[in-house]
């Protein structure tokens, strides 16, 4: 055999891989832009973004907001793969995703991130209490640098420097 019959053999498997993981960045993508998952988000956050402070020091409370919202939005997901995708396996698509970070969108990664980074969640929460704050004195629209996907009551923003759309609903 050849060295190029050795690598056609190897492209099948490889391409129906990359196929697969594809597909599930793609339903991944439809789920974080669906209104009921941002509906989801935004009401967490807002049930939650006025205990973070923009300090080195955690505080013990982050701690049970951080682990209601990996189960929450988590779960939220699985779901709507498994609905999609029948079969899925989370904890497998977890595994892959450290060989694909690099072919990943910006938004999705960062969001996958705010599951296993509590550095990364907490720095959403900071720039959605941020962003309602300029959105409550100021009522216009600016640019970020977010870490993350993060939607709020009347303010919405994803991904690295997007411009935010901020609303106040008085």
């Amino acid at each position: 055999m050849d060295a190029l019959e050795e690598e056609s053999f190897a492209l099948p498997f490889s391409s129906a891989s990359d196929a697969e993981f594809d597909a599930v960045v793609g339903y991944l993508e439809d789920i974080i832009m669906d209104d009921e998952f941002q509906l989801l988000q935004r009401n967490f956050m807002d049930k939650y973004y006025q205990e973070f402070e923009d300090t080195e020091e955690n505080k013990l409370t982050y701690t049970p907001i951080f682990n209601e919202y990996i189960s929450l939005v988590e779960k939220y997901i699985e779901e709507q793969l498994l609905e999609r995708i029948p079969g899925f396996n989370m904890a497998a698509f977890t595994a892959t995703l450290q060989h694909h970070k690099d072919e990943m969108a910006g938004d999705i990664f960062d969001m996958l991130l705010t599951f296993t980074d509590f550095l990364a969640f907490k720095e959403m929460f900071l720039e959605y209490r941020a962003v309602v704050s300029d959105s409550r004195s100021h009522s216009h629209c600016s640019t970020l640098s977010s870490t993350g996907t993060a939607l709020g009551t009347s303010v919405s923003w994803a991904g690295t420097g997007q411009l935010c759309s901020l609303k106040t609903n008085n």
